[in-house]
């Protein structure tokens, strides 16, 4: 027999498993599908998700008032979510973002931080250096940081701590992965890989880098997917302990393609603690659902790699990993920069995707988005300036 829910959603990942949440908070029969982060990925059949990782930085200060929206929305809900959970995801370790003095992005930065009224003071050079004495910047930087309410947060830990508040109220897991999401006439089903399908009086598939899958949505979105290669540096107990006061960083003191975000000591489910750095110089899309998924089965861009190497090292120049390890990771971009969110087959099949390398921190908001997406059957979002369309290849 198949089951039926007035809502399902489609993906258990840090959009999927917050819209999931929000929707279970009403008392609706909602259904979560989607598999958890699989225990080899080289041998992995099914999908992926960008969420398998134990760091992402977290801010409300940003260069765009819409992002920064999202992220304050979401960043207020941490300690509550946590509280029920019982899952802490969230670290307020503070985020430093630095620039030319003279250049538009730390402006667009402090205009923001000024909007908000936020507490994020705007440092100098010689303030950067007292302050943060690890870092080793360029003459002509300038920043913003943010000390509270801003730091960064475990996505693996933020997922589960969604998953488990959903379930407490009354949420049900199909551990399985969708195929196709299809309109029926009085309801939307989702066909399932082992066999079989769920209902739902609405579907909301927030599939990442996969909504293009073949056959999975009735029009294909138009979305970019990139790949991405992270580095971790691991450190020694000594190390991770001096600098454990370093907070989350994001530079654009250089050109464009020497641009990197950093994050301080995180203990990862090895045991261990690393430095890690992102920001690959070149970007490799991928078309192909094949493509994605070899990407995920690998190492990541041995030449991003390299480069990250590099800049880890010229930034913290007295850093001495214990070693060093890359791994893989994709964003998936959208026309207008920030998420989709919108019907994509009548009023019964919906989407709502597209992190555009910025959404972890802000992924519970953009989940509530979806979630009153399929509640109301329209968006109404008035304090943002998007309006979040879906655009279509």
């Amino acid at each position: 027999m198949v089951q039926h829910f007035d809502f399902v959603v489609v993906g258990k990942g840090m959009m999927g498993a917050a819209a999931a949440r929000h929707l279970s908070r009403t008392g609706a029969t909602v259904a979560l599908v989607g598999r958890g982060e699989p225990a080899d990925w080289q041998k992995h059949d099914g999908v992926f998700a960008s969420h398998y990782d134990s760091g992402r930085i977290t801010r409300t200060i940003d260069s765009d008032p819409d992002w920064a929206l999202l992220a304050r929305q979401s960043i207020a809900r941490y300690r509550d979510i946590e509280a029920e959970s019982g899952i802490g995801f969230y670290s307020e370790v503070g985020c430093l973002i630095t620039g030319a003095s003279r250049g538009t992005f730390v402006r667009s930065v402090e205009d923001v931080a000024q909007r908000y009224a936020l507490e994020a003071p705007s440092l100098d050079r010689e303030e950067l250096r007292v302050r943060f004495p690890w870092f080793a910047l360029p003459e002509t930087s300038a920043g913003v940081f943010e000390q509270t309410g801003a730091g960064h947060i475990d996505p693996r830990k933020l997922v589960a701590a969604q998953v488990a508040c959903f379930e407490k109220a009354g949420g049900v897991c199909i551990e399985d992965d969708a195929v196709a999401v299809t309109d029926i006439g009085d309801r939307a089903s989702v066909s399932l890989k082992s066999g079989g399908a769920v209902t739902g009086g609405r579907v909301l598939a927030a599939t990442g880098g996969f909504s293009r899958a073949p056959g999975l949505l009735p029009r294909l979105p138009d979305v970019v997917v990139r790949a991405r290669t992270v580095v971790l540096a691991q450190l020694t107990s000594a190390q991770a302990h001096a600098y454990r006061d370093m907070p989350s960083w994001i530079d654009e003191s250089g050109e464009p393609s020497e641009h990197f975000y950093f994050l301080p000591p995180i203990t990862y489910p090895d045991g261990n603690s690393y430095l890690k750095i992102g920001g690959d110089p070149t970007d490799i899309e991928m078309e192909e659902q094949g493509a994605i998924l070899d990407w995920f089965r690998g190492e990541g861009n041995g030449e991003a790699s390299q480069h990250l190497k590099a800049l880890l090292m010229r930034f913290i120049p007295d850093l001495a990993p214990v070693r060093m390890v890359c791994a893989p990771c994709v964003t998936t971009y959208t026309v207008h920069g920030y998420p989709y969110a919108g019907f994509v087959g009548g009023e019964r099949v919906a989407l709502l995707t597209g992190g555009n390398g910025a959404a972890a921190k802000s992924s519970d908001e953009i989940g509530r988005i979806g979630a009153d997406l399929l509640l109301r059957g329209r968006l109404d979002e008035p304090d943002y300036r998007t309006d979040f369309a879906v655009h279509f290849r």
